[in-house]
């Protein structure tokens, strides 16, 4: 995959039943309120790490407050060596919305 592609909710819990992995760039304070169950919560401090740590085959689902920031989050992930990035369409607002009993506080 050159370029990430954009699925909606729907989309992004059969992936997620499937084994696709989640990455959740909001704030920390807006990780910890909710967020998607089994989420990692990207910041700079651990991205590299994350970036490490990853299966780089394996999908990842990319998500924020309402989809905008995830699709420049998804392509950066891309470059830096996924090969199958999605970023959540309308982020974690219609995530939340369409699956709330699938969300997760800390």
């Amino acid at each position: 995959m050159t370029e990430y592609q954009q699925i909606d909710a729907k989309q992004a819990q059969q992936m997620l039943e499937q084994g696709a992995a989640v990455a959740d760039i909001r704030d920390q304070s807006s990780y910890h309120n909710a967020h998607i169950r089994g989420a990692a919560h990207l910041e700079n401090h651990n991205l590299q790490e994350f970036i490490d740590a990853a299966d780089l085959d394996a999908p990842l689902i990319v998500y924020c407050y309402h989809g905008h920031s995830s699709q420049s989050a998804a392509q950066f992930l891309l470059e830096r060596g996924f090969d199958h990035v999605y970023s959540l369409i309308g982020g974690f607002e219609a995530w939340q919305q369409t699956f709330p009993e699938l969300c997760s506080k800390d």
